[in-house]
Order: structure tokens, then C-alpha cells, then sequence
């Protein structure tokens, strides 16, 4: 079974901000880790080394903690930001044969059940097997 059949005549939309966006998401993930690293870095080379149990010590524990949240936080937008950028795409690439089957029910639905023998007859892949 061929599922990625294309549809005759169907065409592409033409690209958006999709590809944009897709064509920096690599530079925006890798400028946004660097960053918020040498937040860190720079947070750790200030600050004197504070002694055990200190609230110098707990502020420390929780920038470190805020930054590493952002820092997830971070990626996990540009991984959404990606996956949305991959669905748009798709939706904008040409139909597919998927597409274009006939539903078996209307506004107003069937009063009896659709026989096997009545759904084969309107799949065209089915139609070309049995030619």
C-alpha cells in the first residue's frame, strides 16, 4: 500500500515564515544554551565562593536552579517551535490520496450501515488492484 500517493493536479502552497523560522532554529538553540551557560559563568566568577549553609549559599543553589529551568524551558520552545514548523510543511505540501477519500456519512447519516462491498467500490486503490 502506497500511502504517500499523490493526488493528479494538486499543487504546493508557496512557503511562509515556516522556513524562515526553520532555517534559524539551529542558531536560536545554540545562542539561547550559550547565553544562559555563561549567565552561569559569569554568576559563578563573581561571586566569591560562599561558605556551607549560608544564605549566600541558597541564593547561589537557586540562580543555578533558575537558569537551568530556563534552560529547559528553552529548548522545549524550540523543539515546539520545530515540531509546529514541520506540521505547517506538511499542511502546505500537495495532497495526498489519504486526502481525497469520501466520507461514509453526511449531515444526514445512513439509516443502515455501509456494506464492505459499498466502501471497496469507492477506494481507488482498490479499484486498481481488482483491474
Amino acid at each position: 500500500m502506497n500511502w504517500l500517493q499523490k493526488v493528479p493536479n494538486s499543487h504546493r502552497t508557496a512557503s511562509g515564515l515556516e522556513w524562515k523560522l526553520w532555517r534559524k532554529l539551529p542558531w536560536i538553540a545554540v545562542l539561547g544554551t550559550v547565553l544562559l551557560l555563561l549567565a552561569l559563568l559569569v554568576l559563578h566568577t563573581l561571586m566569591d565562593a560562599p561558605q556551607d549553609g549560608s544564605a549566600e549559599a541558597r541564593w547561589m543553589q537557586m540562580a543555578d536552579y533558575f537558569i537551568y529551568a530556563v534552560l529547559i524551558f528553552h529548548w522545549t520552545m524550540v523543539l515546539t517551535v520545530a515540531i509546529g514548523c514541520i506540521i505547517v510543511m506538511v499542511m502546505k505540501g500537495p495532497s495526498y490520496q489519504a486526502d481525497s477519500y469520501p466520507v461514509s456519512h453526511s449531515d444526514q447519516p445512513r439509516t443502515t450501515q455501509e456494506t464492505d462491498e459499498e466502501a471497496a467500490s469507492r477506494r481507488p486503490h482498490d479499484n486498481q488492484k481488482a483491474a
